[in-house]
C-alpha cells in the first residue's frame, strides 16, 4: 500500500513538473511564434539575470536588446516570465502611442488595488475608463496657470537650500563644501513636494523631519519592497490572490492622514492655498476645469508634453478619499526621485562642462539685470539656454529607461523587417516596451550621444528632432501629466543654485559617472555624485 501511495505521489509530481515545463515552453516561445527575434534568456529570469545578480543595470539590458538586431523594426525580450515586443521604429511608435492609442490604453499591473489602494488607485495604475476619467479630472491641475501659482513656494524652498549651503560653508572654515549632489537635490525635491502638494512647510536641508523620513521610506525601496514589486512583475496572480501589499502600513497611514487631515482642516477653516491639496479638493467637487483662455504654453520647455483630448473631457465621476490620497502620493512617488535625479545629473554635467555652466550663468545674470532681480514663472520659462541645458540632461539621462503599454485588443504591428512577409499580430494581453534610453542614445538620431551638447536643442537645431525619438516624459495621451511642473521645478532650482554657487568636481568625484548595478532598476550613480559647491563672488 505504501508503495502504491509513493507511486501515485511520483506520478502527481511528474505531472506537475511536465505541466510546468509545458507552460514555460509555451511562454518562452511566444516571441518566436510571432516571428520576432530575441536574445538569450534564462528560464524564470528571462534576460534579467544580470540585473537580478547585480552584474548589470537595466539600461544595459535595454541597449543590448535594442542594438542586437539593427535591421529589425521589432525585437523581443523576456523580462522574467513576461515577453515584450520592443518597438524600434519611430513611425510605428507614433501609431501605438497616438494614432491607435485605443489599442494601448493601459500599462501592465504594478500592484493590486485591493491590497494597496494608495498605489493601485493612482493615475499610473488605473486602466480603461477609470484612467480616462481620472486623467481628465487631474489634467487641469497641471496647466501652466496652476503651476505659476506654485513657483513662489519653489523659490522659498530654494532660498532655504542656499541659506543652508552658505551656513555649512561658513562652518567648514574653507570657502567651499563637498556634497553628494543627489542628497542635496533629494532634500530640495522633498520640500518642494511637501509645500506644493501637501501644503506642509518643512526644511529638510537642516533636519530629517517626519515627512522627509517617510518620503525616503516610500522611495528608497528596501529589499523586501523590491521583492514584492518583482512579485507583481513576475507572478502578479499569486501576489493578488494573497493581496500582498508592497509598502509598510505605517507609510500608507502617514500619507493618508496628511492628505485627509489637510483637506478636513481647510474645509472647516475655509483655508485657500494654491497647491495640490486644493486642486484635488476642487477635482472631487467637479470644479476643476481647463483654462478657458489658453491651454498651451509655448515657453514651458522643449521637453514638455501636451495634454491630449482625453485629458480635456469634463467628467462627473465621484472620487473617494483614498482615490485622492492615491493621486497625491503618486505625485510624491513619481516626482521625488525622478526630479531629484534629473537635478543631480544636471549639476554633474554643468560641473564637468564648465563652459556650459558659464554660459548659463551669464543668461541667469542677464535675466536678473533685465528684471531687476525679479524671479517668477515667466522669467524662468523664457530663458532659452536654460531650456537647452535641461532638455539635453533629459536626453542623456532620462528618468525612466523603458516604459510599457498593454495591448487591450488585437493589433497589427506590421512586419518585423523588410525581408519577412508575415505581419506580427499582437494579441490582447500582450505588451510592447518603448526603450527611451536606447532612442536617446542612438547615434542615428543624436550624433555622438555620449557627449553633453545643449546645442542639439538650440533654436536652429531643435526643429530637426523627431518628437518620437525624444520622449523624456513619454508619448501620447498616457504621457507624464506632471511634465510642466517637473521642468519648472528643475529650472527654478538650477536658476537659484547657479546664481549663488559655482559647481565643480572635487576629489571624490568619479568622472565619468556610471549607473550603480547594485540598484539596477534606478538611476543611481556608482559611488555617489560628489561635487564641490563654492559661493560666487559678486
Amino acid at each position: 500500500m505504501v508503495f502504491i501511495y509513493l507511486l501515485i505521489g511520483a506520478f502527481v509530481a511528474l505531472g506537475a513538473f511536465v505541466a510546468l515545463g509545458a507552460w514555460l515552453y509555451r511562454n518562452y516561445t511566444t516571441l518566436s511564434h510571432h516571428g520576432i527575434k530575441h536574445g538569450p534568456f534564462v528560464p524564470l529570469l528571462g534576460d534579467m539575470a544580470g540585473v537580478t545578480f547585480l552584474k548589470e543595470h537595466m539600461t544595459d539590458v535595454v541597449m543590448r536588446v535594442y542594438e542586437s538586431f539593427p535591421n529589425e523594426r521589432l525585437v523581443g525580450r523576456y523580462e522574467f516570465l513576461t515577453p515584450y515586443v520592443i518597438v524600434k521604429d519611430p513611425e510605428l511608435l507614433k501609431r501605438i502611442t497616438v494614432k491607435d492609442f485605443d489599442h494601448f490604453v493601459d500599462r501592465r499591473i504594478i500592484v493590486d488595488a485591493k491590497a494597496e489602494p494608495m498605489f493601485g488607485r493612482n493615475l499610473v495604475s488605473l486602466r480603461g475608463d477609470e484612467w480616462k476619467d481620472m486623467r481628465s479630472a487631474l489634467s487641469p491641475a497641471f496647466t501652466s496657470s496652476k503651476i505659476r501659482l506654485m513657483v513662489p513656494f519653489m523659490v522659498q524652498v530654494g532660498d532655504q537650500m542656499i541659506r543652508a549651503l552658505k551656513t555649512k560653508i561658513e562652518q567648514s572654515q574653507v570657502d567651499y563644501i563637498d556634497l553628494e549632489a543627489k542628497d542635496l537635490t533629494t532634500r530640495y525635491a522633498n520640500d518642494v513636494i511637501a509645500t506644493c502638494a501637501f501644503g506642509l512647510d518643512v526644511n529638510s536641508q537642516h533636519e530629517e523631519n517626519e515627512f522627509y523620513k517617510m518620503s525616503k521610506e516610500l522611495t528608497n525601496l528596501t529589499f523586501e519592497t523590491k521583492m514584492r514589486f518583482l512579485g507583481y512583475r513576475i507572478v502578479p496572480w499569486i501576489m493578488s490572490a494573497f493581496q500582498l501589499a508592497v509598502f509598510p502600513a505605517k507609510v500608507t497611514e502617514f500619507f493618508s492622514n496628511v492628505v485627509l487631515g489637510a483637506m478636513k482642516q481647510r474645509e472647516e477653516q475655509h483655508i485657500h492655498r494654491p497647491d495640490m491639496i486644493h486642486l484635488l479638493m476642487e477635482a472631487k467637487k467637479g470644479k476643476l476645469a481647463h483654462d478657458t483662455k489658453t491651454t498651451q504654453d509655448d515657453h514651458a520647455g522643449f521637453a514638455t508634453v501636451e495634454e491630449s483630448d482625453v485629458g480635456k473631457v469634463k467628467n462627473k465621476t465621484v472620487w473617494s478619499d483614498m482615490d485622492l490620497v492615491a493621486q497625491a502620493v503618486i505625485f510624491l512617488f513619481a516626482g521625488y526621485d525622478t526630479v531629484s535625479t534629473t537635478m543631480s545629473f544636471l549639476l554633474y554635467e554643468l560641473a564637468v562642462n564648465p563652459e556650459c555652466q558659464e554660459r548659463l550663468l551669464q543668461e541667469i545674470r542677464e535675466n536678473e539685470k533685465k528684471n531687476n532681480g525679479k524671479f517668477d514663472y515667466n522669467s524662468v520659462q523664457h530663458m532659452t539656454y536654460l531650456d537647452m541645458v535641461v532638455s539635453e540632461v533629459l536626453r542623456k539621462w532620462p528618468a525612466a529607461p523603458v516604459v510599457d503599454r498593454l495591448c487591450v485588443k488585437d493589433y497589427n504591428l506590421g512586419k518585423p523587417n523588410d525581408k519577412t512577409t508575415k505581419d506580427v499580430i499582437l494579441r490582447k494581453g500582450e505588451s510592447v516596451q518603448i526603450p527611451l534610453w536606447a532612442y536617446h542614445r542612438d547615434p542615428k538620431y543624436f550624433p555622438d550621444p555620449e557627449k553633453f551638447d545643449p546645442e542639439r536643442f538650440s533654436e536652429e537645431n531643435k526643429h530637426n528632432i523627431n518628437p518620437f525619438v525624444y520622449m523624456p516624459f513619454g508619448l501620447g495621451p498616457r504621457n507624464c501629466i506632471g511634465s510642466r511642473f517637473a521642468l519648472c521645478e528643475v529650472k527654478v532650482m538650477a536658476y537659484q543654485l547657479l546664481l549663488h554657487m559655482e559647481v565643480t568636481p572635487c576629489e571624490k568625484s568619479i568622472i565619468p559617472i556610471t549607473l550603480n548595478m547594485k540598484d539596477g532598476f534606478r538611476m543611481a550613480v556608482t559611488g555617489g555624485n560628489w561635487l564641490r559647491f563654492r559661493p560666487r563672488k559678486n
